[in-house]
């Protein structure tokens, strides 16, 4: 049933099609129903082969611009990962020199809380990069130097500004 139902749209369809053929054509050229018919035939698949050609050379070009693109996501992926890398090892240097900072002002600290000298006195110990700043008083010059000392005795400490007053009388 439906092979006879397609059959007949096909007739009708070549029916129509010759007739708007015969409508369309103002003069006669001589050219027979099954001439005019050849020739329209011709011309559709010429237009078929043309957008045939056209798919094949926009497929062809979308393969280009998918490798390009993928290309250029895989070199800024890498790109990415590669400062990622940089900046968690630049934030890592940062955390062990605040932690090693730390350390070392601990260490001297509790070293000067061991002087029965200077464990009485409030003395502000601040230390970046290596290096120690001592603040505040000291009873005596001696006491002074000796907390430069403490500090400097422990590891990790570059250099010590000894910002430490004598107190007078």
């Amino acid at each position: 049933m439906n092979k006879q139902i397609a059959k007949t749209g096909a007739i009708a369809a070549a029916v129509v099609l010759l007739l708007a053929l015969g409508a369309c054509s103002k003069t006669d050229d001589n050219k027979t129903a099954g001439q005019k018919l050849d020739g329209a035939i011709a011309a559709t698949e010429q237009k078929a082969a043309e957008i045939k050609a056209d798919v094949k050379d926009a497929a062809a070009q979308a393969k280009v611009d998918s490798k390009t693109a993928m290309a250029e996501v895989k070199a800024d992926l890498k790109d990415a990962t590669a400062n990622a890398k940089a900046s968690g090892e630049k934030a890592a240097a940062a955390i062990g020199a605040k932690v090693d900072d730390a350390a070392i002002t601990a260490s001297v600290k509790t070293g000067l809380a061991k002087d029965p000298d200077l464990s009485a006195i409030k003395i502000d110990v601040d230390t970046k990069e290596g290096v120690v700043t001592l603040i505040g008083p000291a009873p005596t010059s001696s006491a002074r130097d000796r907390a430069s000392d403490i500090a400097k005795a422990v590891k990790g400490v570059t250099s010590v500004s000894n910002k430490l007053t004598v107190k007078a009388g």
